[in-house]
C-alpha cells in the first residue's frame, strides 16, 4: 500500500474501539474491581486468571506471561497481524475510513482501497459463483482430477472466470464499482475494458486478516490468448508480489501457534497440504521467495524464542529444486527461525505425492525434513571428485561459508560430522580443514580492512574452531526484566508507576529525580524515555511507548501502567516518593564517599581528604532533608 495510515484516525481508531469488547471477543472477562477486568490470558495456559484489561488507560496486561499493550496490539497478537493490518481490522469495526499520509509513492485518494477491497471481495464471489455453472464443467474436471471435490473447493475459496471477455466488468459495474477502480484493483485491463481474467480457474489470495487482495489463475483451453500456464494479478496497492503467500489467512493462526511455516510452490500444493493435516502451507504468487516473504513469515512466529521456530520449503528432487534451494540459502542471513527442506525423491509435488499415496504422504514428506544447511552442502561436495584426496579438501573448504551461516551453536558439531561423511573423512581433520580455512579467511578480510584503512580487531580462536560457525550478525540482547516482587527495587519500581500513571503531581524536572536514579537498567530505560517526551494531555503514554527502543523496557512501561496504586496519590505523595528515590541515591553516593576516604591518608593527601570530609558533610546533610520529605511514600 502506498502510504502510511494517518495518525489522527489511528488515534480515532483507538478511541472507538473499545478494548473490553474487542478483548472481550476472545475472553471471558469479569469485573477486578477499580474499573478493570480479570480473564484466562489468551497467550498462555494458566488456571489462575492473570490477564487484566483496564479500559480506562486501554490497555491489557498479563502479569503471568507479560505480553501487553493497546487494543492495536492485542489484535496484532491475537489474530498475527502486522500494525497496519490491525488498524484495518479495527476500523472496520468501528467504522473509521483511512486516511494515508504520501510517503514518497503515489497517493491514493481517501477511501480509495476500501473500494478496491470490496471489488476484490465481489468479484471473488462472483468468480465462486461461476465454477457451478455449466461453462466451468472444465475447470470442476480439472479440480477433481487433483483430489479437490466441491467442498475442497468451497473451503479455499476456488472459483471460475467466464470466457466471456466483458463477463466480470459488467457484473462489478451494475454493483456500483466504476472502471478506474476495476482497472486499479487489476480485475479489467484499461485499454477495452476487458476482464483481466478469462476462462480459468480461479484462486483468491488473501492477507491474513482475510481481505482479498489478488487472484491466481490456471489455463483450462488450449485456445486461450495467453500461453503462461498461470497468471496472477497485475501489481496494485493492494497486491504486490512479493508481499503476500496464498493461504495465509488459513494457516496465520497454526504458524503462529506451531512456530512453524511449509512453503509450497503452487496453489494445489497448498489446497492439498491443508487437506491432508498440514495446516501451515504456504505458497509464493507468482515469484520467486524473498526477503519481505522471509520477514511476513518471522512476523507470524513472533520474536519470542524464534531458534525455536522453523521454516519448512518443498522443492522437487530435480535440478531446479536444487537451484530454487540454492536461491533460498542465499537469503538464509535474513531469517532468524531454522530453516529446512524437504525433497520427495521420485520428483513428486505435493499434489501428486497426496493423489498417489495419500494424506498421510505429505505428513510424512514434512516430517522428513532435513536442514537447509545440509542439503545445500550435500549439493555442494557433488561437484568434486571424492575418489582423490585433493578433491575431498576442496569439497570441505567449499562448505566451509555454509557452515560459517549456522546459528544454532548446538548443531555445528551434528554439521560437521554431516560434512564428514559426505566427503568420507575423519570428523577432526575436517575440523582442522575448516579451521585453517577460517584463518585464511581472516587473514583476508584483515588485509582488505588494512587497504581501507580501518582496523580490525584479532578474534580468539578455539581448539575446535568452532568459532568461524557463529554468525556475522548478533542482535543485541534486550534489557533484563525487573523482579517485581524485589524489596530493594520497590521504590524505583512505585516512583515510576506514580509518574506514567498521574504525571501531573510532578514538577517539570520530576522533582529532580535523574536517570541515575535508577540502580536497574530497565527502570532507568524506562525514566529516560519518560524524560523524552514533553508531558500533553492526549497520548502521552503512547508518545513514551514510542519512544522507547527496548522491547523490555516497552513491555515494563504496560505493566506500571496498569498496576494498581493503592492509595489515591496525591502531589505530596508524589514528592515523597520522588524524596525516597532520591535518599536511596544519595545513600550511596555517602557510602562511595566513605569507601575513598577509607583508602585515603589523611595527612600524605590532605586537601583530597578536606575536600571529601566537605562533600561528605553536604550529603549528609541532603540524607537528613530527604529523609524527611521521604514521609508518607509506599502503599
Amino acid at each position: 500500500m502506498a502510504g502510511r495510515i494517518n495518525d489522527e484516525d489511528i488515534a480515532l481508531v483507538r478511541e472507538r474501539a473499545r478494548i473490553e469488547e474487542i478483548v472481550g471477543a476472545y475472553v471471558t472477562l469479569r469485573n477486578a474491581g477499580g474499573g478493570s477486568f480479570k480473564g484466562l490470558c489468551p497467550f498462555h495456559d494458566e488456571k489462575t486468571p492473570s490477564f487484566q484489561v483496564t479500559p480506562s488507560k486501554g490497555l491489557f496486561y498479563c502479569f503471568g506471561c507479560g505480553e501487553g499493550g493497546d487494543v492495536i496490539t492485542f489484535m496484532q497478537k491475537m489474530e498475527n497481524l502486522s500494525f497496519a493490518e490491525a488498524v484495518q481490522t479495527l476500523a472496520d469495526k468501528v467504522g473509521v475510513q483511512l486516511r494515508y499520509v504520501d510517503d514518497g509513492q503515489p497517493a491514493q485518494p481517501p477511501g480509495q482501497r476500501v473500494r478496491l477491497m470490496a471489488a476484490n471481495q465481489a468479484a471473488a464471489e462472483f468468480y465462486t459463483a461461476n465454477l457451478a455453472s455449466p461453462e466451468a464443467v472444465q475447470a470442476r474436471q480439472m479440480l477433481d482430477g487433483r483430489g479437490f471435490d466441491r467442498a475442497a473447493a468451497e473451503y479455499f475459496g476456488v472459483g471460475y472466470a467466464p470466457r466471456h471477455g466483458r463477463a466480470l466488468h459488467e457484473h462489478l459495474a451494475r454493483a456500483g464499482f466504476r472502471d478506474e477502480e476495476l482497472v486499479k484493483a487489476g480485475l479489467i485491463r484499461e485499454h477495452g475494458g476487458w476482464d483481466y481474467f478469462q476462462g480459468r480457474v480461479i484462486w483468491p489470495i488473501r492477507d491474513s486478516a482475510k481481505s482479498v487482495l489478488g487472484f491466481g489463475a490456471r489455463r483450462l483451453y488450449d485456445d486461450d490468448r495467453l500461453p503462461a500456464k498461470y497468471i496472477n494479478t497485475p501489481e496494485t496497492i493492494l497486491y504486490r508480489k512479493s508481499h503476500v503467500l496464498y493461504g495465509l489467512d488459513l494457516a496465520r493462526q497454526n504458524i503462529g501457534k506451531k512456530l512453524q511455516s511449509v512453503v509450497m510452490e503452487g496453489y494445489t500444493d497448498v489446497m492439498s497440504a491443508h487437506l491432508a493435516g498440514v495446516d501451515t502451507a504456504v505458497a509464493v504468487c507468482g515469484t520467486a521467495f524473498g526477503e519481505n516473504h522471509a520477514r511476513l513469515l518471522q512476523r507470524l512466529m513472533g520474536n519470542n524464542d524464534s531458534m525455536r521456530g522453523e521454516i519448512i520449503f518443498t522443492f522437487d528432487g530435480d535440478s531446479a529444486g536444487q537451484a530454487a534451494a540454492l536461491k533460498v540459502y542465499k537469503l538464509d542471513r535474513s531469517f532468524t527461525t531454522q530453516t529446512y527442506v524437504a525433497v520427495e525423491p521420485n520428483g513428486l509435488d505435493p499434489c501428486d505425492l497426496r493423489m498417489a499415496k495419500g494424506d498421510a504422504a505429505v505428513r510424512e514428506l514434512v516430517g522428513r525434513r532435513e536442514p537447509l544447511y545440509r542439503f545445500v552442502m550435500a549439493h555442494a561436495v557433488q561437484g568434486f571428485d571424492l575418489d582423490r584426496a585433493d578433491g575431498r579438501v576442496a569439497a570441505v573448504r567449499a562448505a566451509a561459508p555454509m557452515l560459517a551461516a549456522v546459528r544454532d551453536r548446538s548443531l555445528i558439531d551434528q554439521y560437521i560430522r554431516d560434512l564428514a561423511q559426505l566427503v568420507g573423512m575423519d570428523v577432526d581433520e575436517v575440523r582442522r580443514i575448516l579451521s585453517t580455512a577460517q584463518k585464511n579467511a581472516r587473514r583476508s578480510h584483515q588485509s582488505g580492512l588494512a587497504v581501507r584503512g580501518v582496523v580490525a580487531r584479532p578474534e580468539p580462536l578455539d581448539s575446535g574452531g568452532e568459532d568461524m560457525l557463529a554468525t556475522a550478525e548478533t542482535a543485541a540482547e534486550a534489557l533484563p526484566w525487573p523482579d517485581p516482587q524485589d524489596h530493594n527495587l520497590a521504590v524505583e519500581r512505585g516512583t515510576l508507576k506514580v509518574m506514567l500513571q498521574y504525571p501531573t503531581l510532578f514538577d517539570t524536572a520530576w522533582d529532580g529525580v535523574r536517570a541515575e536514579d535508577f540502580t536497574h537498567p530497565a527502570y532507568r530505560a524506562v525514566f529516560e524515555a519518560i524524560t523524552r517526551v514533553p508531558f500533553g494531555p492526549d497520548g502521552w503514554t503512547q508518545a513514551v511507548q514510542q519512544a522507547t527502543d527496548d522491547p523490555t523496557a516497552r513491555q515494563l512501561e504496560i505493566a506500571l501502567l496498569v498496576e494498581q496504586i493503592l492509595r489515591a496519590p496525591t502531589e505530596q505523595y508524589a514528592t515523597a516518593y520522588a524524596s525516597r528515590l532520591l535518599l536511596l541515591s544519595t545513600v550511596r553516593e555517602i557510602a562511595d564517599l566513605k569507601s575513598r576516604m577509607q583508602r585515603t591518608n589523611p595527612i600524605e593527601r590532605q586537601s583530597d581528604y578536606d575536600a571529601m570530609f566537605t562533600q561528605l558533610i553536604g550529603l549528609e546533610t541532603r540524607r537528613k532533608a530527604l529523609s524527611q520529605a521521604s514521609l508518607g511514600a509506599g502503599e
